[in-house]
């Protein structure tokens, strides 16, 4: 039987936070990082979910067409009708 071998861990990288902004969403909560290291800006949000964390980091080369995207379900969520289904889910 051939033994496994630990993955080395990853050497820490600093990172300089740059602004930071707490937004509440009903029950929701979440944090939008600014943040930079040696690779670059990156944007990392983060959601509390009681004792969890969830969060991604979308690098600044894509920030824009996050933005983008963003703006484009803004208007989907404007424009299309509430289904039946969502609003018995609420009901």
């Amino acid at each position: 039987m051939r033994s496994r071998q630990q993955p080395q861990p990853r050497p820490r990288v600093n990172e300089i936070t740059l602004k930071s902004e707490p937004l509440k969403v009903e029950r929701k909560y979440f944090e939008f990082v600014l943040r930079e290291n040696s690779r670059g800006r990156f944007l990392r949000i983060i959601e509390e979910g009681g004792r969890t964390f969830t969060g991604i980091i979308i690098p600044s080369a894509g920030l824009r067409d996050f933005q983008r995207m963003l703006g484009e379900m803004l208007q989907a969520a404007d424009a299309l009708p509430t289904s039946r289904r969502a609003k018995a889910d609420t009901d």
